[in-house]
């Protein structure tokens, strides 16, 4: 057996050895390979709650192959809980806290091995980045999607129903309660392709999960195997020496943003990639993913963009299937944690019978494959997110065209201005939006407020029969995964850094073009102007400088003053 790493720190002090004896361990046990299974397990929300299962089911896979697991957490928070609350800002400054937390576990203790858990938003990129700061052997083991709610809906029906609580005798006491027992049937990710899902599919893609892996249903016997396997695996990592780095290689990044293209990922993996990256000293620019976009073919149809469900894409055969329609996109000499390349993954994935397998359990949904994740010869269009710039976002803003119907992928109107994202939702609430106008919400960027999501706001503006397709919204801080409509993000340089989307008034018109890739300021209180006058306007309102406080303490206060730009994944 391969000698573990903590041989000699041990001999430093006796005590580590009965501190651990002490929690249960027993002398053999204390030579074995020593392995790190991190979860954010906990009762806060679906994603969480069952990942002791997998946890345990992970580490008995390291028993059997004569490892020793010890189990850490660090809970995660959801989304869907802090919205439309000061709890939002939190959100993505969680990722650094998880991150660094996880990193405090790894370091304290020369393990052999990590493996992590997770199925949600923010707790994924963390467990990756911190795999690879630490950079040993390490698996990440997917937490799955939950089950359709009735009729193949999602939790997503929140939008329209908190909405309609909102205005008068729209709602009944009955509907709400219904959709409160039927929104979040089961444990796992939210049945969409938020960034939930889209994370747990970049895990995979990266090579960091076992092929097949990412969104399988959360309530099925496969997801226990995945982990009981990973455990396994990542004991013949330990004996080859295989670490994050070998994996996470800037061809593996490129995998993932291939795989994000084609099947219509969410925009927050344009913050995520990048600040895992960045971890190993590789850069990934916002040019690369606009690259790949103009260039994979959209291939799966999932919710909030296309028509069904997660479980039914993990049915379609999920990311290997995408890989194997994909493959002259790919470098399939990626290593990957199987020890073998992505290439020879996939030629083992089409061995095992697991399309074949899954396909049976598609049909009991009434669908074929190719309704959910097509050929590419029979692709609508390329790609499924844009990089936009101009004299609103000179560093670049984000949009996510696959979710926005074609008529509004370019439109020029009026902007109303708001500072905060609660001000908005409001107005529109109030009925103070109204069809043509381009909702601008700024401050909200990672140093503005920690760059909350704006899922409110959009669902919102597509719920209302009267703005739905017709208004835009235009912000420097990001979007659920789930969001849908015109909506850009990421708008940098942020408000809060001095961008010029501090200087936008009510009333100037704002134009972009995702064909074009533009977004401009284009006129001054209504009125279309040349550029070089629109850009010496600016230029006087921008003499007045930015007014803006951050908060004096904590780790939100933390968060604001070291992020990054959006454009550089919001990390630190």
């Amino acid at each position: 057996m391969k000698e573990n790493r903590s041989k000699a720190e041990r001999a430093l002090w006796a005590q580590f050895d009965a501190l651990e004896m002490g929690s249960g361990w027993e002398e053999e046990d204390i030579v074995k390979p020593q392995v790190l299974v991190e979860d954010v397990y906990g009762d806060s929300h679906p994603g969480s709650v069952h990942l002791n299962g997998l946890s345990q089911a992970a580490a008995r896979g390291v028993i059997e192959y004569g490892g020793f697991p010890a189990h850490y957490h660090v809970t995660d928070v959801c989304d869907g809980c802090a919205q439309g609350h000061g709890g939002m800002n939190y959100v993505l400054a969680s990722r650094e806290a998880i991150c660094d937390m996880v990193e405090v576990h790894a370091s304290a203790i020369p393990w052999d091995g990590m493996l992590l858990t997770a199925s949600c938003d923010k707790s994924i990129p963390a467990l990756l980045k911190a795999a690879a700061r630490v950079n040993i052997p390490a698996i990440f083991v997917p937490g799955g999607s939950m089950r359709p709610g009735p009729d193949m809906t999602t939790s997503l029906l929140a939008g329209d129903i908190s909405l309609r609580q909102k205005r008068k005798d729209a709602i009944t006491g009955e509907e709400v309660r219904q959709y409160k027992l039927t929104g979040c049937p089961s444990a796992g990710a939210c049945s969409f392709l938020g960034t939930a899902s889209t994370m747990q599919c970049m895990a995979e893609a990266l090579g960091l999960a076992l092929p097949g892996s990412a969104l399988a249903p959360a309530t099925m016997r496969d997801i226990h195997t995945f982990a009981r396997r990973s455990g396994a695996q990542l004991m013949a990592l330990i004996d080859r020496g295989i670490t994050v780095s070998n994996i996470l290689t800037r061809e593996a990044f490129e995998n993932a943003i291939v795989i994000h293209a084609a099947m219509g990922g969410s925009t927050n993996a344009m913050l995520h990639l990048p600040s895992i990256a960045r971890e190993l000293g590789i850069q990934i620019e916002p040019e690369l993913f606009d690259r790949v976009n103009h260039q994979v073919p959209h291939l799966a149809s999932i919710q909030p963009g296309g028509k069904h469900l997660t479980e039914s894409f993990y049915f379609a055969g999920g990311v290997p299937r995408l890989q194997c329609l994909l493959k002259e996109y790919l470098h399939l000499d990626a290593m990957t944690v199987t020890g073998r390349t992505l290439g020879e993954n996939l030629e083992w994935i089409v061995r095992d019978g697991f399309f074949q397998r899954n396909e049976g359990y598609l049909h009991n949904y009434g669908l074929e494959r190719r309704d959910v994740i097509c050929d590419p010869a029979d692709a609508a269009e390329c790609g499924s997110v844009a990089v936009l710039r101009g004299n609103l976002a000179p560093q670049g803003a984000v949009m996510k065209y696959a979710a926005c119907r074609e008529d509004m992928r370019a439109h020029c109107g009026p902007c109303k201005v708001f500072d905060c994202e609660e001000d908005a939702y409001n107005a529109v609430v109030q009925g103070q939006i109204v069809p043509g106008d381009i909702v601008v919400i700024r401050f909200e960027g990672p140093r503005g407020s920690g760059m909350p999501e704006m899922l409110m706001t959009t669902e919102a503006l597509v719920c209302d029969p009267s703005l739905n397709g017709s208004v835009s919204l235009i912000t420097d801080g990001r979007f659920s995964g789930a969001t849908r409509g015109a909506a850009i993000g990421h708008v940098s340089p942020e408000a809060a850094a001095g961008g010029p989307l501090a200087y936008v008034e009510t009333g100037d018109l704002i134009a972009f073009d995702v064909e074009k890739r533009t977004l401009d300021v284009v006129g001054i209180a209504g009125k279309r102007m040349p550029p070089e006058e629109v850009n010496a306007i600016m230029a006087r309102r921008g003499e007045q400088g930015v007014r803006h406080s951050l908060p004096e303490r904590g780790v939100l206060a933390r968060y604001q003053r070291l992020a990054l730009s959006a454009m550089e994944g919001a990390g630190y």
